[in-house]
């Protein structure tokens, strides 16, 4: 009996507050999550092999990756009828496909444990489950991102996983997902009348997760599989995030993915003059502000692995931003796919 199974079975408690929905009863197992990508013709399941297959991951991994990622598919990507242009399952893949094989080669066949790669890999394919949720938990992680755990929780239910004999994997996710919530805003700054500061300046949960945890669940540290989890949070929250650090065209592609989803999920057509401010406004300054004052590498292995790109990356978001500004500095886009084209042409995207 672990110190944290007074508290509920896991840390945070989420794993009960949000119930499966019909895209969960749609793709119950893994066999239907197979179907689904093979009616679509779409070589996810065989993509998400050879990424477990070059870790050297179990079956069960590969399963409920597989699962997981057809959820989402059909949720928010190309197996459904609401799509997200980042939210979906190209980006699972660019995290587990390029990101966590890019880690795991550059740090080495023994740098990695197989139980790490497999939790890095579910959550890949696990932490953007839900994009909707209305509904909020205390504390400052995410209603999509405790939802997405609870979801996971099901998918690994689903797979074999035991939530008794497989308990490091579980509270492992839960950290992870819950570390993955990305705060855009503008952080206020400490008060200079009390001693509270702010638990996380922007940016990935996981950074402040160990200080948060520490005032509300002030004995997690006694829990092997919660110190554990916690680390692999600020590994894969660097791994979410790790556009930063990948080729120029690369970065700036993501960024028109989340302009394209932000406007959408505003209620914005990109066509629409409406839209042309916001996207000029994300694809300019807030780029800049994203890759200089919101991203920071959590985990001493992401950034030796990223840090170096996104040094060389750094003069060129700048010459960028100034290069889109210019652009429109004497008459305004016509729209946001105005923004867009001049972003793509100038960065490669």
């Amino acid at each position: 009996m672990t110190l944290l199974r007074e508290t509920g079975f896991l840390i945070l408690g989420y794993a009960n507050r949000y119930s499966p929905d019909a895209i969960e009863s749609a793709l119950p197992d893994v066999a239907a999550a197979r179907a689904a990508w093979k009616a679509a013709g779409r070589d996810i399941a065989e993509r998400l092999s050879r990424v477990a297959g070059t870790l050297g991951l179990d079956a069960r991994t590969l399963d409920a990756a597989i699962l997981a990622c057809a959820r989402l598919g059909m949720r928010h990507g190309r197996l459904g009828q609401d799509f997200h242009a980042y939210h979906n399952e190209l980006h699972a893949l660019e995290v587990a496909e390029r990101r966590l094989l890019r880690l795991s080669g550059a740090l080495g066949p023994d740098a990695l444990p197989k139980e790490d790669a497999a939790a890095l890999l579910l959550f890949a394919c696990g932490h953007d489950l839900r994009q909707r949720e209305s509904v909020d938990v205390p504390g400052p992680v995410g209603g999509n991102e405790a939802a997405s755990v609870a979801e996971t929780f099901r998918v690994l239910d689903a797979c074999g996983f035991d939530r008794d004999q497989d308990r490091n994997q579980y509270v492992a996710l839960e950290l992870m997902i819950a570390g993955s919530t990305f705060d855009a805003r503008p952080q206020p700054l400490p008060d200079p009348h009390t001693d509270d500061l702010p638990v996380v300046a922007g940016g990935a949960l996981a950074r402040g997760l160990a200080l948060w945890l520490d005032s509300e669940h002030p004995h997690w540290r006694e829990d092997a599989a919660a110190r554990r989890g916690e680390r692999l949070s600020r590994l894969s929250a660097d791994l979410d995030t790790a556009n930063v650090g990948e080729d120029f065209p690369l970065l700036c592609e993501t960024a028109i993915r989340l302009c394209r989803e932000r406007e959408m999920r505003s209620g914005r057509d990109t066509d629409s003059a409406a839209s042309a401010a916001p996207c000029l406004g994300f694809l300019g300054p807030g780029q800049q502000y994203y890759f200089f004052e919101l991203h920071h590498f959590s985990s001493r292995e992401g950034e030796r692995v990223f840090g170096p790109q996104k040094a060389l990356n750094g003069p060129r978001v700048r010459e960028t931003t100034a290069a889109l500004q210019a652009l429109f500095a004497t008459e305004p886009p016509e729209n946001g796919e105005a923004v867009i084209r001049a972003f793509a042409g100038l960065t490669g995207a």
